[in-house]
């Protein structure tokens, strides 16, 4: 080897130049297409002191598809789309802000910056009611899928080839043998149990079926980074469905050792023209077709009425990060209380900081996270931020019953968000992701009084104690933080 070394021993340095100089470029490249700081920080360290594997780590899921042509079709037709509705959506959002005015004064700087960065408006008129659990989403959703007689159109990260998943089939398919007009979008990473059998059983029946983003080799696909998180089901154009409850058997909790606990919403209403502006979006992105969108696809009228007002609030590589900034800026809005549940709490800056501040102003910030999540990785960069939690006043409660997975946040008496968001850097910056913002004291109670009652399954972790965890815990947990940006 020595001889070998010494023989070659030029060709050696000369890649070594190529190596370094090739560092030095990507640094560069780094530093100018990545936006967010820490993650800069994180991915100069990845390349610097893990020479070569770092580099593929970059190129796997660090590579900006916001500046690549990838996403420029998407963007052109969501303008389009946009431009086809936007009197429309101009005419709601600002009918429904005179009409409600004295309601909605305190957050119409949420309000207008969903409108503003999304073209999303707030919509009035709407019925609301929260689904607990897959047992409760579920029987639901089958019974108003059984009335449909125009359209059917689904969005889900997960979908499983199992008892759930083949009886939703089951319905898909016979509603499409019967006219009604059935698309499907998966996520091809997130899908990756749906199996070839059941997609053709699907496409078979009459079912049209893409993902959003094809997968060919998982392991060295960048769109991995860019997932299709949302769980969107759009019924006749009225009814819609969304919130953390995946298509698959774990969600109704068959085994009682791995309950799951989840938060579902469904809408019958105004507030369905959002939701199926976005899912077309991102229909003709995954298709490359633009299907023939009449009137019947946005036929909310004449249909159940409620009074719920309504906001959607959707991010993704194509749009502004809107769920975050959103999130941040309805916590700031908090004059009494603001609580949280979410499955991954690995925020960005502005999310924390805004919930350290309204903690330190008095309001009642209450977080509620699973004891135990299901990556160790993960887990332990969440339980970093708990220190800086507690002694901020912000209260931190580990829900012990089983898996936690519900997205929601009430704010005041008034305000409540559900959706399919977590309170982590991927669902905040990276995913496709929906949630829905509902001005309602009613959905507010309903959802505050589970709350209350998860706690009675939760277990308050206070500053004094937590300070005295093992240190090579908190160094862990530390370190594993360094690596947030990147899970």
């Amino acid at each position: 080897m020595k001889e070998f070394l010494g023989q070659y021993s030029y060709i050696i340095a000369g890649l070594e130049v190529f190596y370094l100089a090739g560092i030095i470029l990507l640094a560069g490249k780094i530093i100018m297409d990545t936006k967010n700081t820490s993650k800069t920080l994180a991915y100069l360290m990845l390349i610097i002191f893990l020479p070569v594997l770092g580099v593929i780590i970059y190129f796997v899921f660090g590579v900006n598809y916001r500046k690549n042509k990838f996403y420029t079709f998407k963007i052109e037709r969501n303008e389009e789309i946009y431009q086809a509705v936007s009197q429309y959506i101009r005419e709601t959002h600002y009918t429904t802000l005179e009409v409600h005015k004295e309601n909605l004064d305190n957050f119409l700087t949420t309000i207008n910056f969903l409108y503003n960065a999304g073209h999303s408006p707030m919509s009035q008129g709407n019925y609301a009611e929260i689904l607990v659990n897959g047992e409760g989403k579920f029987e639901k959703v089958f019974e108003i899928l059984e009335k449909a007689i125009h359209h059917i159109h689904l969005e889900y990260y997960i979908y499983d080839d199992d008892v759930i998943g083949n009886r939703l089939a089951d319905l898909l398919i016979r509603k499409a043998g019967e006219g009604v007009k059935v698309r499907f979008l998966y996520d091809d990473m997130g899908s990756g149990k749906i199996g070839r059998k059941l997609l053709k059983r699907l496409k078979e029946g009459g079912v049209e079926v893409s993902p959003v983003n094809k997968i060919t080799f998982r392991v060295f696909a960048n769109r991995v980074n860019y997932r299709d998180h949302r769980k969107i089901i759009i019924v006749d154009g009225a009814h819609v469905f969304t919130g953390g409850i995946n298509v698959s058997d774990k969600y109704i909790n068959p085994n009682p050792k791995q309950y799951w606990r989840d938060i579902h919403l469904y809408i019958n209403g105004e507030a369905a023209f959002y939701f199926q502006f976005i899912f077309f979006s991102n229909w003709i992105f995954a298709t490359e077709r633009i299907p023939e969108i009449t009137q019947l696809y946005f036929d909310h009228k004449n249909k159940q009425q409620g009074t719920s007002l309504i906001q959607t609030a959707a991010s993704g590589p194509d749009t502004k990060p809107s769920i975050m900034l959103s999130t941040a800026s309805a916590i700031l809005s908090a004059k009494k209380r603001v609580y949280i549940v979410t499955p991954y709490f690995i925020p960005v800056e502005t999310v924390l900081n805004a919930i350290k501040q309204a903690a330190l102003a008095g309001v009642d910030v209450r977080l509620m996270v699973p004891k135990s999540g299901d990556s160790l990785v993960v887990n332990a960069a969440a339980y970093s931020y708990y220190e800086e939690l507690l002694e901020n006043n912000v209260r931190v409660f580990f829900y012990k019953k089983g898996f936690i997975h519900a997205k929601t946040m009430l704010v005041d008496d008034y305000v409540s968000s559900v959706g399919t968001a977590n309170m982590d850097v991927r669902s905040q910056e990276l995913n496709f992701e929906v949630n829905a913002l509902i001005f309602d004291e009613k959905i507010n109670g309903k959802l505050n009084d589970l709350f209350l009652e998860d706690m009675n399954d939760s277990e308050e972790i206070f500053y004094d104690s937590w300070v005295k965890r093992p240190k090579y815990k908190v160094f862990f947990e530390h370190l594993a933080r360094l690596l947030s940006p990147l899970i």
